[in-house]
């Protein structure tokens, strides 16, 4: 396993919610970043985060993780959940905020 990999696997597999995007959560540098963060904030989950433009090895390396072309990418409880448009249409659904109080995850506020 490379570092990168390594980086990764720990952070999904150490954090119940973590987030890959562009940017910070304070300071997204996408639109889709943007609502993910937006949409995580509504819930009120508390999560952590990791900027890949920061490291065009990280950026690369959660692509390949994943085989998922896009950033951002969502974790919970080291499961991928997907891109802006699947947690977008999971929230809108519900599906998001069930999936996230059957794994365990405290939210703050439903839709």
């Amino acid at each position: 396993m490379t570092d990168i990999n390594a980086f990764i696997d720990d952070k999904v597999k150490n954090n119940d919610v973590f987030l890959f995007m562009k940017g910070t959560p304070d300071f997204p540098q996408c639109g889709f970043s943007g609502q993910v963060v937006q949409i995580l904030g509504y819930l009120g989950v508390d999560y952590d985060s990791a900027n890949v433009l920061e490291s065009p090895e990280l950026r690369d390396g959660i692509k390949a993780y994943t085989n998922w072309p896009t950033i951002p990418q969502l974790y919970v409880k080291g499961e991928f959940i997907g891109g802006a448009d699947i947690v977008r249409e999971m929230f809108q659904a519900g599906e998001l905020q069930t999936h996230m109080q059957q794994a365990g995850i405290p939210i703050k506020q439903t839709a």
